[in-house]
């Protein structure tokens, strides 16, 4: 199976379609169940999940063929469900030495031969946090763009994607542009104190819009896939920080966080950190896997994302030219060819006004939009009898002089979406 990059918008493309990457890294256990008694992976697919990461951290060339095998079953049941594959390489694909037919090149080649045609293999995940200052030592870029290099010559059909700490400047990510097809950064703003994972001022929320737009200029040209939290190491009860208290994202928060990267240019979404036991209800550990928060938060996400109604704008171009009266809105105007999509988050945890958006592009004969719809709102008269309730329609939205406004409170996020045609 090929994958891609479109060169307009930076989609991902599979089998010659766009595809929005929506991730868990973990997944749930290979072989485990939801809480209903569905499979594990069944259940998270059901709702929109496509890419899930897999491989390991303690690649052996001693070892690599029981380990090959290994990773095919979870890539076969992957498959079954209509999920893609990231296969960690770790430092498989690290510091590549000059030395030809070194153990590491050797057991770099046998890892990508051994899965480049399998099915189910969606990218390649290189070293995780190669610049992370708090690493013993920073990964030398040209290594590691030597085992890029090298992979590329065994397996041309699929992108490697190397995910940085939200650490650094931008010169600091610059230097790993020729080791990647993708890349982008894990922030974890939601804890207490907030905003530790970040070395920027801002301890908000809105930081993730901040380390996307970073990552955006860390890049080039190159997408850019943002990961999100579950949970994360620094809420995890250790030693040092025993009066540590986690805290999890709500709904609102984990909306409002992937929508604004999204904004900022993300063309893919993982959520990490639904396989750390330590900080989950005894039931889900049992499981291996944080299904309340995957009920509470993640699922619904998952399901708006993934929507017909949603999905086809988080893989169209963007338009430029829709503007917003407040200036801590953000907004990404899209045309997938049928809708116009105006994708909005207020960015300030405290203010509530209303915001009026102007300089909405004409329909396609030229004339003004009329109206539109606030996706995943709900608002309308009710129905006269007999009443069904399956015709619901999404809130309205009126427009008038090429214009429309609408509420914003703090953290908000509104998806319009108007027709074109």
């Amino acid at each position: 199976m090929a994958v891609g990059i479109d060169g307009t918008t930076g989609s991902l493309v599979v089998n010659g379609q766009k595809l929005f990457p929506l991730g868990l890294s973990e997944p749930p256990p290979l072989g485990s169940g939801a809480p209903g008694g569905n499979d594990a992976w069944a259940e998270i697919a059901s709702a929109g999940a496509n890419f899930i990461r897999t491989g390991r951290s303690d690649w052996s060339l001693q070892q690599v063929d029981q380990q090959l095998g290994q990773e095919r079953i979870r890539m076969d049941h992957a498959g079954a469900h209509h999920l893609l594959c990231w296969p960690r390489l770790t430092e498989a694909a690290a510091n590549l030495p000059t030395t030809p037919n070194s153990p590491a090149e050797q057991l770099l080649v046998r890892i990508v031969n051994g899965l480049k045609d399998h099915p189910a293999l969606g990218a390649w995940k290189g070293v995780d946090e190669p610049a992370n200052p708090n690493r013993p030592a920073p990964v030398p870029a040209a290594g590691l763009a030597r085992a890029y290099n090298r992979l590329k010559q065994l397996d041309a059909n699929h992108p490697v994607v190397i995910t940085q700490a939200p650490l650094g400047t931008v010169n600091d990510l610059v230097r790993y542009r020729p080791a990647f097809d993708i890349t982008g950064a894990d922030i974890y703003p939601i804890g207490y104190p907030p905003g530790e994972h970040s070395d920027l001022t801002n301890k908000d929320i809105s930081v993730v819009g901040d380390v996307t737009k970073k990552m955006i200029q860390a890049a080039g040209t190159k997408p850019v896939w943002m990961t999100l939290q579950i949970a994360w190491s620094g809420m995890l009860p250790r030693q040092q920080h025993p009066d540590l208290v986690p805290r999890f994202p709500t709904l609102h928060q984990e909306r409002f966080m992937a929508y604004q990267a999204i904004i900022n240019g993300a063309r893919g979404l993982v959520f990490f950190g639904g396989d750390l036991t330590a900080v989950m209800r005894p039931r889900d550990a049992q499981l291996g896997w944080n299904w309340t928060f995957w009920e509470l938060a993640l699922r619904p996400l998952f399901i708006e994302l993934g929507s017909p109604s949603v999905r086809p704008a988080l893989v169209a171009p963007a338009v430029a030219s829709v503007k917003a009266s407040a200036a801590d809105v953000e907004l990404t105007a899209r045309d997938d060819g049928s809708f116009l999509y105006v994708i909005a988050v207020r960015r300030s945890g405290t203010i509530t006004s209303r915001v009026t958006f102007t300089r909405l592009p004409r329909r396609r004969n030229g004339t003004q939009l009329a109206g539109g719809e606030v996706v995943f709102e709900y608002a309308q008269a009710p129905l006269p009898p007999p009443t069904d309730p399956t015709k619901q329609v999404f809130r309205r939205i009126a427009v008038a002089n090429d214009s429309f406004s609408d509420w914003f409170g703090p953290h908000d996020t509104h998806v319009y979406r108007f027709g074109l045609n």
